[in-house]
């Protein structure tokens, strides 16, 4: 295969605005984009003769930007920011080689499975932020649905609701996914930190202009009674009487494994960008193992979920992307010419 050279960073590009929230001057750089596009001969994406989409999951405000609700901190304690900080660089410094960027969207409201006002106790209290809620919690009734949320759920009564809460929290143990957790109330549908991170929004309106292509945004995360950290799936799929509740996606699952080549970056290691690759995996191995070798996980780009004193994901981030190289995906640093690790063996 015979990759375009890097490019060099626009003279746009500040790293040190990555960990802020702004206004991308769109007029202005699609100008940019347009004249960069031919001073380094890009041509459009639809020439591609080596088809490449950078899938990136959930790189938005909330995980992505201190003080936000789960800014993902990583060991070193401005993660996320780090990771994006080479991200940019990773896309601009490839504009001519990537040819589609898919970003994924965490998309929530105030009433959900993992929020805090979904659930009360004896006492009508709220459980707090990072409480998890165990199938013991549900079946000696620590934590109840909230009588006031039944209306909205399409299980009409606090029964039926407890009835399926119960099924929902034996389901997550019984396929070894992570106990409920109540997360602070995050990624807001209509909310600033809902939004991707200036910086990245950036550079992927920049690709856009300049490879006279689109990007294809995945939303993830909406409905009321399952959690979703995979964008591939939901973390259960049926209710208590085997009636679905949610689906695959089939089509963006088929749609990533057409390309020839797969990378993921994004945030937290430990959750969603684990979930998600792990459920490619599975659906890989449905297929032909040997897809496995098209994935590259960018490494570099992505961090687990740390916070110190209460809960480090980091060993057990590791040891997922240790599987899933295993299984014959890549691990791969963005700082490395692409020519380096993209279709090489090892």
């Amino acid at each position: 295969m015979n990759l375009k050279p890097e490019l060099p960073l626009p003279p746009h590009f500040d790293p040190k605005k990555v960990g802020e929230v702004w206004s991308t001057p769109y007029e202005e750089r699609a100008i940019q984009a347009e004249e960069w596009a031919r001073t380094h001969d890009l041509l459009p994406a639809s020439q591609d003769r080596t088809r490449v989409c950078l899938l990136l999951v959930d790189c938005q405000n909330t995980f992505c930007t201190p003080g936000f609700e789960l800014f993902v901190a990583g060991r070193s304690g401005m993660g996320a920011v780090e990771d994006n900080v080479r991200l940019c660089r990773f896309i601009y410094r490839n504009l001519g080689r990537l040819t589609e960027i898919s970003p994924t969207m965490d998309t929530h409201q105030a009433v959900q499975i993992f929020h805090a006002f979904f659930w009360v106790n004896a006492k009508g209290e709220h459980p707090r932020p990072l409480t998890v809620i165990s199938v013991e919690d549900v079946e000696r009734g620590a934590w109840m649905p909230n009588p006031a949320v039944t209306a909205g759920t399409a299980r009409h009564t606090s029964q039926d609701l407890r009835k399926y809460v119960f099924h929902y929290v034996r389901e997550l143990a019984r396929a070894g996914k992570y106990a409920l957790t109540i997360w602070p109330y995050h990624a807001m549908l209509g909310g600033i930190g809902h939004a991707l991170v200036s910086a990245v929004e950036e550079a992927i309106f920049f690709h856009n202009i300049a490879r006279s292509t689109q990007s294809f945004f995945e939303v993830k995360g909406e409905h009321m009674l399952t959690e979703h950290y995979s964008v591939m799936r939901p973390e259960v799929l049926r209710d208590q009487s085997d009636r679905p509740i949610a689906e695959k996606n089939r089509f963006l699952i088929e749609k990533l494994l057409d390309f020839d080549a797969v990378l993921i970056a994004g945030q937290a290691k430990s959750h969603c960008v684990a979930w998600t690759v792990d459920d490619l995996l599975s659906e890989i191995r449905d297929k032909e193992e040997g897809l496995a070798r098209k994935v590259y996980l960018l490494e570099d780009c992505t961090s687990p979920v740390v916070a110190p004193g209460v809960v480090d994901f980091t060993e057990a981030a590791d040891a997922a992307f240790g599987r899933f190289a295993d299984a014959g995906m890549r691990l791969v640093k963005s700082t490395e010419p692409m020519e380096k690790w993209l279709f090489k063996d090892g």
